[in-house]
């Protein structure tokens, strides 16, 4: 069986296995019916998988370790990536990326949190997870961006804020508050997009905008399944009654209202394709970009700010 397999995805590797055996053996034997009748069955159970998967499968789809990560989307959607570091007080922060690209002919500023592929440059990225520098780095960006009249797209990808005392220490929780602030009256465009995880307010620390998308099998929420599990019944057995409960998918949010947008995955995962839902990306952060770069400063504080308001008030 091969690497990174999730289990409710068993059923079709074993099926693919068998295809592969099969087609080995058609230099002797006369089974293209059979070889077709079979990938027949392969695609419609991949249907039958991919079109009724469970909020907890979407969780472990949007943790898969080979779905493109921010710097993946920054290289395969854009040109001329420039990364700027740093948050001019403190240092560095792996865990979030950022810097000025070109979409085609329109200047961005993107900023993304980054995960690594193995334990090495997952220890150099913090597992995604930032400390105060990083939110501090998105934001003295977001600033310049705001200066040069360049719009910003960030993409949220993270288990959380770092949650160590050398972060508290730092000031985590007011450099996350000042994101959400300063974010909330930044004078151009911001897109946000949710490629993988979005967990707390270490998602929320990059997650104000004008248009708030989420790709197909990700997930968005003030807490983790397991942690909520863990608070909930002291154990991480209940993740997929969690899961349930919190309502966390991409439909679960755009029917709240939350999101604006869906941005549909190839069939499987991000992870199966990373030309093809780069390409679907991009072409919709520049539908969205077109439409919000018509819109005075003034009309999209104002809208942004009337977006968030909505979102805290509820009628019974």
């Amino acid at each position: 069986m091969a690497k990174n397999i999730l289990d409710f995805e068993k059923p079709i590797i074993e099926l693919e296995q068998k295809i592969e055996e099969m087609k080995k053996l058609e230099g002797h034997l006369d089974i293209s019916k059979e070889v077709k009748t079979l990938e027949e069955k392969v695609m419609e159970l991949k249907k039958n998988i991919y079109d009724n998967l469970t909020r907890w499968q979407r969780v472990q789809l949007a943790r898969h370790p080979e779905r493109p990560y921010t710097l993946d989307y920054i290289y395969m959607t854009t040109e001329n990536f420039i990364e700027l570091h740093g948050d001019r007080l403190f240092k560095d922060d792996k865990a979030i990326v950022g810097g000025l690209a070109m979409l085609d002919n329109q200047k961005v500023m993107v900023i993304g949190h980054q995960k690594g592929r193995d334990t090495k440059s997952n220890l150099f990225r913090n597992f995604g997870m930032s400390n105060p520098e990083g939110y501090r780095k998105a934001l003295r960006l977001m600033k310049l961006a705001e200066k040069f009249k360049i719009p910003v797209i960030t993409m949220i990808d993270t288990p959380g804020a770092y949650p160590g005392i050398e972060a508290e220490e730092r000031g985590q929780a007011e450099a996350i508050a000042r994101n959400l602030f300063e974010m909330s009256r930044l004078r151009v465009p911001i897109i946000v997009t949710i490629i993988g995880e979005g967990a707390s307010g270490g998602a929320l620390g990059i997650g104000v905008g004008d248009r708030i998308l989420m790709l197909q099998n990700t997930w968005y929420s003030v807490i983790s399944p397991e942690s909520c599990s863990s608070i909930l019944w002291r154990s991480w057995e209940y993740k997929e009654t969690a899961a349930e409960a919190l309502k966390l998918t991409a439909e679960d949010l755009l029917e709240q209202g939350i999101i604006d947008r869906i941005i549909p995955e190839p069939l499987g995962g991000a992870h199966k394709d990373h030309a093809l839902i780069a390409a679907t990306l991009k072409s919709v952060l520049k539908d969205e970009l077109e439409t919000l770069l018509r819109i005075k400063p003034e009309k999209l504080v104002q809208s942004r700010l009337e977006k968030f308001a909505r979102m805290g008030v509820y009628v019974e």
